[in-house]
């Protein structure tokens, strides 16, 4: 009996490894092992230093090992002094190899809640380079290989449009936050709903923003109705808590900004970028008309406009916290 069940199984197997080297049925080779990924190479555009939430995305992005942050550049307002506050941040926290460069400043439209943070002088460079320069010039360095993260108001965006259009177009793509399709500001979809409405980023710079959708770039959109992410008072009590050098600056940070409950806008567009799962996207044509309003704009039904953009317009909230708060609490 013993010697009939072990022949049996030896068959079984010399049979599994014979059909395991074979090829596939209908004449297709069996599929190959996928070669292991480099780290996507990104640069991020911020108007870190107002809101609390681009300090969130910084600190997701640099405990993400899939990325490769080639730079980090300011955008609106007083881009030096957010440029010194970057300096300070990676420095705490162990990246000070990252480049920093500084956007064109603009008047000054919202409140530097981190200015102290950022004027501190720990960790400061004397200058830094010119932001739209720098980004072009990583361009041409990586021709097809930068995704731009762009979670600011979208004055270096709509320069380097100006300034290089051919360059700018060799981006392997950009992931921005911002816009509103559906749901305005405080429509968290499960209350009464609010209207769609001009969105900060697309506001501050609407002619930027309408030459990005047309710049003919592969372009993600994470707007107002997918990202309005409450980091609440249980969240933040556990990250707080860590005690590492990430962990310690953001909660500086989120004391500086004054307010409770941060909305977690920005972190989005790095989630989604190493688990697009996060915020399923779908194909629209968006028209960024004069009043900074993000319409869906299908055309015609004989000569309907193409998609210029993939737009996420729901996201899993537990498993956004799920996938950001074990990143950012790890030493």
């Amino acid at each position: 009996m013993f010697s009939i069940k072990f022949s049996t199984v030896l068959f079984l197997i010399l049979l599994c490894a014979i059909l395991s080297a074979a090829p596939v049925c209908s004449g297709q080779s069996a599929p190959a092992i996928p070669e292991k990924s480099f780290p996507e190479r990104v640069i991020i555009d911020t108007d870190i230093g107002d809101d609390v939430d681009d300090a969130f995305a910084v600190a997701l992005a640099l405990r993400s090992p899939e990325l490769q942050i080639l730079g980090i550049t300011t955008t609106f307002g007083d881009t030096e002094t957010r440029a010194k506050l970057l300096d300070r941040f990676l420095a705490e926290a162990g990246r000070p190899d990252i480049p920093v460069a500084s956007g064109a400043p603009t008047p000054p439209k919202g409140t530097f809640t981190q200015r102290h943070y950022a004027e501190s002088g720990r960790f400061a460079k004397p200058s830094h380079p010119d932001a739209v320069a720098f980004l072009l010039d990583q361009i041409r360095r990586n021709p097809g290989q930068i995704t731009l993260i762009a979670i600011g108001p979208l004055m270096n965006v709509g320069a380097a449009i100006d300034k290089d259009p051919a360059t700018f177009r060799k981006l392997k793509r950009i992931i921005m936050m911002g816009g509103c399709i559906k749901r305005g500001y405080g429509d968290l979809g499960y209350g009464p709903p609010h209207p769609p409405q001009p969105e900060w980023n697309i506001l501050n710079d609407i002619p930027s923003a309408q030459k990005l959708f047309a710049a003919g770039v592969r372009l993600f959109v994470m707007p107002l109705d997918a990202t309005q992410l409450k980091l609440d008072e249980v969240k933040r009590a556990f990250l707080f808590s860590q005690g590492t050098p990430i962990t310690d600056a953001l909660t500086l940070l989120y004391h500086q900004w004054g307010q409770e409950t941060p909305t977690l806008f920005d972190p989005t567009t790095i989630a989604f970028l190493i688990n697009p799962t996060l915020c399923p996207v779908q194909p629209m044509h968006i028209r960024v008309d004069e009043k900074g309003f993000t319409r869906p704009d299908p055309g015609p039904p004989n000569a309907p406009n193409p998609p210029n953009a993939q737009v996420c317009l729901d996201s899993n909230s537990d498993a956004f916290f799920r996938f950001l708060l074990p990143r950012l609490a790890t030493p």
